[in-house]
């Protein structure tokens, strides 16, 4: 059956205040629309971007500055832009090592799309980027570009190998861990239903089997 993700699609553009609390509106349009549009599958990479291009002008730029965030379609590209009155505060990749407190957030924007950028306009900028839609077939969602998110996630949050173990090694601190496991464990629940697995049998058998080890090294 032929994918219908290379129509033309009227962008969807709202105007806000950049607001942590915003966020979340934002991502629940966002989820409206691609279900409207067919792109379900896209939905947690989208929202990841949003989320991210949001709180990169709440940071650099500021809270209550006026924003523009638009989703459309580009040939076969899911396209996001978030647009912002500053031209100063450009978004930056930089590398994530222990002592790095910004870039993390444009790196988990590269790390789930295809491309990304930054327009200069003659009253600001809009940052953007687009997330390839891919062919899909009927009713089967596409789990691969699941697996490449995760491979990138590794290395982007510091996932050791088993010679690492017990070594404070890593490319995210401390204070960073939590937020790391989450994205991590919710990438692994993505495979897992990928895969035709119930997530929620997974999660009880592992936080059984993480009780019980715990209950056991308690005891050694």
């Amino acid at each position: 059956m032929a994918t219908n993700t290379h129509l033309v699609r009227l962008p969807y553009v709202v105007e806000f205040t950049a607001r942590e609390e915003e966020v979340a509106a934002l991502r629940h349009e966002v989820r409206t629309h691609l279900d409207t549009w067919g792109l379900r599958r896209l939905v947690d990479d989208a929202q990841l971007c949003v989320s991210e291009l949001v709180a990169n002008v709440v940071a650099h730029v500021g809270v209550g500055t006026p924003t523009t965030l638009s989703v459309g379609m580009n040939g076969t590209f899911l396209r996001i832009e978030v647009r912002d009155p500053d031209s100063r505060a450009l978004p930056t990749l930089v590398a994530a090592d222990v002592e790095a407190e910004g870039g993390r957030g444009m790196a988990l924007v590269a790390a789930v799309t295809e491309r990304w950028g930054v327009s200069l306009l003659g009253d600001g900028k809009v940052t953007w980027c687009e997330i390839a839609t891919g062919p899909t077939s009927s009713g089967v969602p596409d789990g691969s570009h699941r697996v490449t998110r995760t491979e990138a996630m590794r290395g982007l949050y510091g996932v050791v190998g088993e010679e690492q173990v017990g070594r404070s090694v890593g490319l995210v601190g401390a204070l960073r861990g939590e937020e790391a496991a989450i994205h991590i464990i919710t990438d692994l629940l993505h495979w897992l239903a990928a895969h035709g697995r119930d997530a929620d049998e997974v999660l009880d058998r592992a936080q059984v089997r993480f009780e019980t080890e715990a209950h056991r090294t308690s005891w050694d």
